[in-house]
């Protein structure tokens, strides 16, 4: 089995026994999830806990599916176009991509009676859904770029090396960073024995990391749930997410112009690369239910269990280092072609509780409240030992479970959205959503990537609605702040110079998510009389 350490390891993140903060990084990932499924739900903030009758309610409020009186089938492509800006060092940076997927394919199956069945029967209707629903994104990506004089990421492979000497003088099984920076003649020894890098950082040198991501969480949604008197909606879901994250990363390091720093080896760029692919499935369960208290009034809840995830990790990293007149000195991997891990996570539970304003035929006005505790997730690993660090797997767990809970906290969203109905066909929605920060102070002050201001999302949506046959058309503008740094130094271990304040860059992010849902609903003429009152109020 190979070492954990560089499984998860982004362009030079971090430095520590084991790669803590890409770990906790893909937790959040894990578990920072917001249902992007259809266009009709999107364009009204996707503040779905009480209002149903929308299949992206599966994953929200699987109450939601009681409302239901006839069967359907619904269908959403979407464009997602990424901007970011960034700021590092003073320099400007712009970067932009798109991308094209389904948020949402679903067929639900509604049992109602009719006639005189219907007013003796209690459950008015039962439904069975089962589909896809997309609830998270990975699509981005962001560059910058700028210049310092006082650190340099090759301090990462020196610290690394001088942590464990023997490791980075001779390859072995799961090569560490320092063995990449020696043989790569970024790192040299001194009279001491100690490494040092080999790079003339003093005299200015030019900093550029560039990182694209790619994939998301597409949730298979299976639900059962009813409508008990026309007064209580309840329903369950279990859910099955598959994950798909790519990380491409890019670390480019050159003399400053100018730079006459002493140099013997005649140093000019080293250029670190670095892929990361991880895949996996889940399960989780979500219960909910819908109280209509009164025609004009309903309230709902939802309690989401925390998602077991079994993933699969594969890392390939390599690094390049030129010298004078573009001379090669390395370009290998450093023994580090391909790294696979095997392990399991749990992501946090969730509550959702809501409230819904109906107008009668006019639409409606609603609003969701959801806490999420990120401080809960945690990592399993396999029995066994890292032998490289010469400790059990389940302990670098363990330490990586005690950092998530010191990192992160219990976070509070916020969605509200309206519908209303302009004629007896069509109808235009709008709604705004606010994510609470996830980040405690500690988090926000030791991890070199994070998010610190709340994300903003605002919605607009119109939509065509006939008897059999509907198309609604959506655009979310998503707005967040993230900062980072591009490599972490343990300066404990480091002799080329003091503990540096390393440049941190400002990355703003907004984005537009258009999507457009199609779909068509199965019923008769008979049915559509017997429940055409229950429409109009719900």
């Amino acid at each position: 089995m190979c070492n954990y350490k560089f499984l998860l390891f982004p362009a030079l993140l971090g430095i520590t026994s084991i790669s803590t903060a890409q770990d906790m990084n893909t937790a959040y990932n894990l578990s920072n999830t917001s249902v992007q499924g259809t266009a009709r739900s999107m364009g009204f903030g996707n503040a779905l806990g009480s209002v149903g009758g929308d299949f992206s309610a599966l994953s929200v409020n699987p109450a939601g599916i009681g409302i239901y009186s006839s069967s359907e089938f619904t269908i959403t492509p979407s464009l997602k176009l990424n901007n970011t800006s960034s700021e590092y060092t003073g320099i400007a940076t712009a970067d932009n991509s798109a991308m094209f997927n389904f948020n949402n394919l679903g067929l639900i199956f509604t049992n109602a009676p009719r006639g005189k069945r219907y007013d003796r029967r209690v459950w008015k209707s039962v439904s069975f859904g089962i589909g896809l629903n997309r609830i998270a994104d990975f699509n981005n990506s962001y560059t910058y770029k700028g210049q310092t004089n006082t650190s340099s990421g090759s301090q990462v492979f020196e610290s690394d090396a001088n942590r464990n000497p023997s490791a980075a003088l001779a390859y072995t099984p799961g090569a560490t960073l320092g063995f990449m920076g020696y043989n790569s003649y970024l790192l040299d020894t001194n009279a001491t024995g100690k490494f040092f890098t080999e790079v003339p950082f003093g005299g200015g040198v030019s900093q550029l990391k560039s990182r694209q991501t790619n994939g998301g969480i597409t949730e298979v949604a299976v639900s059962l749930g009813g409508n008990y008197k026309e007064k209580l909606m309840l329903g369950v879901t279990i859910g099955l997410p598959m994950f798909n994250y790519q990380s491409n990363t890019s670390y480019q390091e050159s003399l400053s112009e100018g730079n006459t720093a002493s140099n013997p080896t005649g140093f000019q760029q080293f250029n670190y690369t670095q892929s990361t692919l991880v895949t996996g499935g889940g399960i989780n369960a979500k219960i909910g239910a819908i109280l209509k208290l009164t025609n004009f009034f309903r309230i709902g809840a939802a309690f989401h269990t925390p998602t077991y995830y079994s993933l699969n990790d594969v890392s390939n990293q390599a690094i390049a280092t030129t010298g004078n007149n573009s001379v090669v000195l390395a370009e290998d991997n450093g023994g580090m072609s391909r790294n696979e891990f095997s392990y399991n996570m749990s992501t946090p539970w969730k509550g959702v509780v809501s409230a819904t304003l109906l107008i009668r035929k006019f639409g409606f006005i609603t609003a969701d409240y959801e806490y999420v505790d990120y401080s809960s997730m945690r990592y399993m690993f396999p029995g066994g030992m890292d032998f490289t660090n010469n400790v059990p797997f389940q302990a670098e767990a363990d330490q990586i479970n005690q950092s998530i809970k010191k990192t992160y906290q219990g976070a509070s969203n916020l969605r509200l959205g309206a519908e209303f109905r302009l004629t007896s066909a069509f109808m235009v929605r709008g709604g705004v959503g606010y994510y609470g920060n996830a980040y405690t102070a500690y988090g926000e002050n030791t991890q070199n990537g994070y998010y610190t201001t709340q994300r903003v999302d605002l919605s607009l949506g119109a939509g065509f609605h006939w008897r059999h046959y509907f198309a609604d058309l959506a655009l979310v503008h998503g707005m967040y702040t993230g900062y980072e740094q591009p490599y972490t130094v343990d300066y404990t271990q480091v002799v080329s110079g003091p503990a540096a304040t390393i440049p941190t860059s400002k990355i703003t992010y907004a984005t537009d998510n258009v999507a457009l849902t199609m779909g068509v609903k199965f019923d008769n003429k008979k049915q559509h009389r017997h429940h055409r009152r229950y429409q109009e109020n719900n």
